[in-house]
């Protein structure tokens, strides 16, 4: 049975750096205040009329050039993002006309943080089921046009940033490819970290007084997101390891979302794994939601982190609750 090996990879962030120090220009902040909490000192944010389809487009041009192939080679695409540009459709099928793609199939999801995760798992499932040959797997996100950029909206709109990431996996009988998955959800928590409006549940969707109390930004209980995201990133670790039969000691990467640089370092010394083995490029992006592992992805492989039969393993946790990782041999 043929399963999905990633054979490309790519990203592309936007050009506008936006600093910690530019932030304090607009909110009752500090750099230090930022990096202590969060590790991040600088994000991507995108021009006035740029789009999550057109950064989307750049990453999954690179993804193709690095596969050595056409845009005519794919046959379904994947596409993870919460901030699509437009209520409906999904950006999924503007993405496949930018590229100049035939009717390919075109499956747009909403898993927040871990989207790209799911994504890998998807496209794989596709793959073993014989329903696609060459699937383009891409998470991107631009956070910056709906945050409260003021004091009342620091804790969040200080850790988010734009810019996307794409893999092109395609089926193979070898070695390489995805060994294993695994997907959760835990609803009763959805309401820890989410954007409420706008809504089905208004008539018009949004309203003046949702307006006024400032609903249609996003919300965190930054303790709670803390503290589940640190126990569920370390047991789907454990999970898809044990899935595949595979030891910790045998991985050559570890690649998680990148929600917190204290997140990313309290999960390490619990799995006891040394830093050198956990890419991190948060300092730089801040959290790009889905479009975050297969920009570090990306990264990783253009600066040599990642080698030919690798083992690599993708991890998330994000609004939903939902969380997962990959198991990939490279």
């Amino acid at each position: 049975m043929p399963r999905a090996a990633v054979i490309g990879v790519g990203h592309h962030v936007p050009e506008r750096i936006v600093t910690n120090d530019d932030l304090a220009q607009l909110m009752d902040t500090t750099d230090a205040w930022i990096r202590e909490r969060s590790g991040i000192a600088e994000r991507r944010w995108v021009r006035p009329g740029q789009s999550g389809t057109e950064l989307a487009l750049a990453a999954s041009r690179l993804a193709l050039d690095d596969a050595g192939l056409p845009p005519a080679a794919i046959d379904l695409i994947v596409y993870a993002t919460i901030n699509p540009d437009h209520a409906f459709p999904g950006n999924g099928p503007f993405l496949q006309h930018a590229l100049g793609i035939d009717t390919v199939g075109a499956l747009d999801i909403r898993n927040q943080c871990t989207g790209f995760v799911y994504g890998i798992a998807a496209a794989d499932g596709f793959i073993r089921a014989g329903t696609a040959r060459t699937v383009l797997v891409v998470g991107s996100e631009i956070h910056s046009t709906g945050l409260d950029v003021s004091t009342r909206g620091r804790d969040v709109a200080v850790l988010f940033g734009d810019g996307a990431g794409a893999a092109v996996l395609s089926a193979e009988t070898g070695e390489r490819g995805v060994l294993a998955s695994v997907l959760h959800s835990q609803g009763e928590f959805a309401r820890e970290l989410w954007c409420e409006v706008p809504t089905a549940l208004v008539q018009g969707r949004l309203n003046d007084d949702l307006l006024a109390q400032a609903r249609q930004y996003p919300h965190m209980n930054g303790r709670a997101v803390f503290q589940h995201a640190i126990r569920r990133f370390c047991e789907a670790i454990e999970e898809v390891l044990a899935a595949a039969g595979v030891a910790k000691d045998d991985v050559a990467l570890f690649i998680p979302h990148q929600a917190n640089q204290r997140i990313t370092e309290m999960v390490t010394r619990r799995l006891g794994v040394d830093s050198s083995r956990v890419y991190s490029n948060i300092e730089r992006y801040g959290n790009t939601t889905a479009a975050s592992i297969p920009i570090a992805l990306s990264e990783a492989a253009r600066a040599g982190r990642i080698h030919r039969g690798d083992l690599v393993v993708l991890v998330a946790f994000g609004s939903g609750f939902t969380w997962g990782a990959n198991l990939i041999r490279w």
